[in-house]
C-alpha cells in the first residue's frame, strides 16, 4: 500500500512545577513559623526537580518503564526497546527506538 505512513505518537513533556512553585510560595507567605522549614524545602526539591531537561525527563519516564518490565541494562536494547512499545501500545518503532538512544545517551552522561 504505497503512500500510507503509519502516524507518529508524538512524546511531549509536561512541566507542572510552576504551579506546584506557586503554591507553595503562597503556603510559605501564610505559613506559621512551625510549618515554615518544611515549606521552604519543598520549594527546594521543586526548583531541582523543574530544573531538569526535557532529554532528562524523557529519559526518566524509559527508565521508569524499562523498570516496571523488569528490564536491566541498556535502554536502547531490543528488550529494553519491546517494552516501551509494550507499555505504550500507540508509540511507533521509530518514536520508541528514539526515546531510547537518547535515554542511553542521558544515562551515559550522567
Amino acid at each position: 500500500m504505497l503512500g500510507l505512513t503509519k502516524k507518529e505518537l508524538s512524546v511531549v513533556v509536561l512541566r507542572d512545577a510552576d504551579g506546584v512553585e506557586a503554591a507553595l510560595q503562597a503556603a510559605l507567605a501564610q505559613a506559621a513559623p512551625e510549618e515554615r522549614p518544611g515549606l521552604e524545602r519543598a520549594l527546594a526539591v521543586v526548583a531541582e526537580a523543574s530544573a531538569a531537561t526535557d532529554e532528562e525527563l524523557r529519559a526518566r519516564w524509559v527508565r521508569q518503564r524499562m523498570e516496571a518490565a523488569g528490564v536491566r541494562g541498556p535502554a536502547d536494547s531490543v528488550e529494553a526497546i519491546k517494552a516501551l512499545r509494550e507499555a505504550a501500545p500507540g508509540l511507533s518503532l521509530l518514536s520508541a527506538v528514539q526515546l531510547a538512544k537518547s535515554a542511553e545517551s542521558v544515562r551515559r552522561s550522567a
